[in-house]
């Protein structure tokens, strides 16, 4: 059966407001657009201008003599190009169920919020695919499988680890890193690392006696890294009508050092980006309307949003394997 158009679907930001996307991202551990920033896009695919690494730090003679001129730039941006796809979910309120619960819980916010999960875990694992990639980052310069996995408390040094794909990257693209990106098992873990408590303890910003005790802010302290970036969605791995079995969106087997960027500038170098077209009503987490389909018996809340997720500078980032046993 055709979908109705969207002129026949009603907007409810009213429905939006109770889970706003920030919220609802901070609430179930969403980092996808604190790893790939999202910048707005004039069309919903194109073409940009992307400069090349080798000419981030280009020198050239500033030297100017009496009466002449002054060296001129001629800097070479690479072609890229982006697409966007529109992304969404719908849940049906059927009449019947929504009379029959009024006096427990509103079926529409439930519908909604069930919508919104579904929209904004999608978006989640693609950022997550992109990120924890293998074959974006291969090679030595790009990647390391760690000796002692971070799950070995007494053996790890995950403050090496990280040291050493810094200075990689900076071989690499002359950018420093600012961001570490794990999933929350492995922020756990890092907790529990003696390395880690000893250079707490030994740098005065406390002494932890218990796991719960190690912060966000003490481990940017540990690693010198402006962002300590943990995602805590999970999804259900298993196909419909099986037993669930829960995976995390990113996994415990990667670690990603790399330079993040919290700019909209696109001359700002960075690991990637999120493109979001907006003219067709988007908006960054999704837009929520309504509309009545009587085949059902019943009314329709959607979600949507139209993002294209895009790594762009592969050496901005050093991808850590082998971290979890």
């Amino acid at each position: 059966m055709a979908s109705p158009s969207s002129s026949l679907a009603t907007r409810r930001p009213d429905l939006a407001s109770f889970f706003e996307f920030d919220l609802e991202m901070d609430a179930q551990g969403f980092i996808a657009t604190e790893v790939f920033p999202v910048v707005d896009v004039q069309s919903n695919a194109g073409n940009f201008g992307k400069l090349p690494i080798e000419q981030l730090l280009q020198e050239r003679d500033t030297a100017r003599a009496p009466g002449g001129g002054y060296s001129r730039g001629k800097w070479k941006f690479d072609p890229v190009t982006y697409v966007t796809q529109e992304n969404g979910a719908e849940e049906p309120i059927d009449d019947n169920d929504s009379e029959a619960y009024r006096d427990y819980f509103d079926v529409e916010l439930i519908s909604t919020a069930r919508a919104f999960s579904a929209v904004l875990r999608n978006a989640e694992k693609r950022v997550a695919d992109a990120v924890f990639n293998t074959t974006t980052w291969s090679g030595s310069a790009l990647t390391t499988a760690i000796t002692n996995e971070w799950d070995d408390f007494v053996n790890a040094v995950p403050i090496t680890d990280v040291e050493a794909a810094v200075q990689k990257i900076y071989d690499n693209s002359g950018l420093w890193a600012n961001a570490l990106v794990i999933n929350k098992k492995v922020f756990r873990n890092l907790r529990n690392c003696e390395t880690i408590i000893e250079r707490i303890n030994s740098a005065g910003a406390g002494s932890p006696s218990k796991p719960s005790d190690v912060t966000k802010e003490m481990l940017k302290a540990v690693f010198d890294l402006d962002y300590i970036i943990v995602a805590g969605a999970s999804r259900n791995s298993a196909k419909e009508g099986q037993s669930a079995t829960p995976t995390q969106i990113w996994s415990g087997e990667y670690a990603m050092v790399c330079k993040v960027s919290t700019s909209v500038n696109m001359a700002d170098p960075c690991i990637g980006r999120t493109f979001h077209w907006s003219k067709d009503g988007s908006r960054i987490g999704g837009t929520v309307e309504t509309y009545r389909d009587e085949t059902v018996r019943g009314d329709v809340v959607r979600v949507r949003h139209q993002t294209g997720e895009q790594v762009l500078y592969p050496e901005a980032g050093h991808l850590l394997s082998n971290v979890t046993t």
